[in-house]
């Protein structure tokens, strides 16, 4: 039983170390990018390891007690997916940030008086400009002012939409991790339900590492945010750019050295 139990114990730890997995950290990465709070980006950790750990047991836990077996192809489809993930995320993020500072570079209309300068600041997840006055009555302007991105705009009006982004990373994460993680729980643990109990524990043990790496990547941007928007817009660029990398990477490695285009 101590045994067994040790085993849990181990498989929480487990999950936490999955956690940092370089897809994982690059596709929250590229999200946290554009949080200015380290409460939210822990959040958005949170809510990457919930998505991730209910594909990881639903999935994991067919496996376990049906005795799936995944195609080899099946397999390989899905962290193909992941890389086009990663390519999709970096995009969006490359174009938010790039709209912002097409934004921030439009000069103040020369018409506007003196006691109006151009101020830089954040809405939400975006950064925008426009001709400001300290005078109580000048700052006024709505949502439809800010630059969002083509995705944003169009689901603004869902309240969950900020949560369901890292939902759905992590459930695409959890649906290319399940088969291992089950395969490698199938030999060690014969009882099903301990077996699922483990995928269960490995679970939370990922929501808990995602969060703290959430957490920690969110330092610099949300200190940059409030002391330098261009260089939290360079961070932003670079994590764009990590994602896109990442994603190509794995679309080749994926579809070409392991054979998904070529077997």
């Amino acid at each position: 039983m101590m045994t067994l139990i040790s085993f849990l114990f181990l498989g929480f730890f487990l999950g936490m170390r999955h956690a940092t997995d370089a897809d994982h950290v690059v596709a929250v990465t590229t999200i946290v990018s554009r949080e200015r709070t380290i409460r939210n980006a822990a959040l958005i950790g949170v809510v990457w390891g919930i998505g991730h750990t209910l594909t990881l047991v639903l999935v994991g836990g067919t496996i376990v007690l049906f005795g799936v077996v995944v195609p080899n192809r099946i397999g390989l489809s899905l962290e193909f997916s992941v890389a086009l993930m990663l390519i999709l995320l970096g995009v969006l993020n490359f174009k938010s940030f790039t709209r912002s500072l097409r934004q921030t570079a439009n000069p103040v209309d020369e018409r506007v008086s003196d006691a109006y300068h151009a101020h830089s600041h954040y809405h939400d997840d975006f950064v925008h400009s426009h001709p400001h006055s300290h005078e109580p009555e000048s700052h006024n302007h709505g949502t439809g002012d800010q630059p969002p991105t083509w995705f944003d705009l169009r689901f603004e009006r869902l309240g969950f939409y900020q949560t369901l982004r890292p939902l759905i990373v992590g459930i695409v994460h959890g649906l290319a991790g399940s088969a291992a993680v089950a395969l490698l729980v199938l030999p060690l643990i014969q009882n099903p339900l301990w077996a699922i109990a483990y995928l269960l524990i490995f679970g939370v043990g990922t929501i808990g590492g995602m969060m703290l790496i959430t957490a920690a990547i969110a330092l610099p941007f949300s200190y940059t945010a409030r002391r330098s928007v261009a260089f939290h817009r360079h961070l932003g660029f670079a994590a764009s750019f990590m994602s896109l990398g990442l994603g190509v990477f794995l679309v080749y490695q994926i579809g070409f050295v392991d054979g998904l285009f070529t077997k």
